[in-house]
């Protein structure tokens, strides 16, 4: 793909929108934050932030019809990437909110940390393992990142596994397939690394 890159940043009242907006721009993006699914699907590539509890995200997804989006995005091949709980979303169901149905992008579920020892949320800086090469991850193995959360996604497929962090347990920390890859780290809170991350997003956008 040749040009600049338009991509959309998912505005549904659930995400760190403004920063990750500005990050995308800062590695050279043409970005429009978004509440239309319509938008969404014109553009080159998309990114779905998330911010909260994954009931109240998925909620606000299906009010604005973004989940049916979020499907058609994926299916048509474009660039996909999820940042924090948008991690959580794409797989099928979490502890946090019983009996509320994730987009199921991904087979597997959302499971809360369970060490009585640990001081939950998770919060701060933890070093990215990578286990499969991504573009996405490129150059990433062994960087630190900013996570703020209580709960990560266990994948049902093992290929889907892109990289592991620990905290109290090795955990996904991030995931994906096809055109799909997604971060439970705040990239756009994790400085040199995390522009690092937006860049490669947008290398791979421009390959696939």
């Amino acid at each position: 793909m040749t040009g600049t890159l338009r991509v959309a940043v998912v505005d549904y009242d659930a995400g760190n929108t403004l920063s990750v907006t500005r990050a995308l721009e800062k590695v050279g993006a043409s970005v429009e934050l978004t509440p239309d699914p319509e938008k969404v699907l014109r553009a080159d590539a998309v990114v779905l932030p998330g911010v909260g509890a994954f009931g109240d995200c998925m909620k606000k997804l299906r009010d604005r019809g973004m989940d049916d989006a979020c499907g058609e995005v994926y299916r048509s091949g474009k660039p996909f990437l999820g940042v924090c709980v948008a991690l959580q979303v794409f797989f099928d169901s979490s502890e946090e909110s019983p009996g509320v149905e994730g987009l199921g992008l991904l087979p597997g579920t959302v499971t809360r940390f369970k060490a009585e020892s640990l001081k939950v949320p998770h919060m701060g800086w933890n070093e990215l393992a990578v286990t499969r090469p991504h573009p996405v991850l490129s150059g990433l193995d062994g960087e630190d990142f900013y996570f703020v959360h209580s709960y990560y996604p266990v994948p049902e497929e093992p290929s889907d596994l892109l990289g592991t962090s620990e905290y109290g347990t090795v955990f996904c920390a991030a995931a994906g397939r096809e055109n799909l890859a997604a971060v439970q780290f705040h990239p756009e809170k994790s400085s040199r690394a995390g522009l690092k991350l937006y860049e490669n997003f947008l290398g791979w956008a421009r390959e696939l």
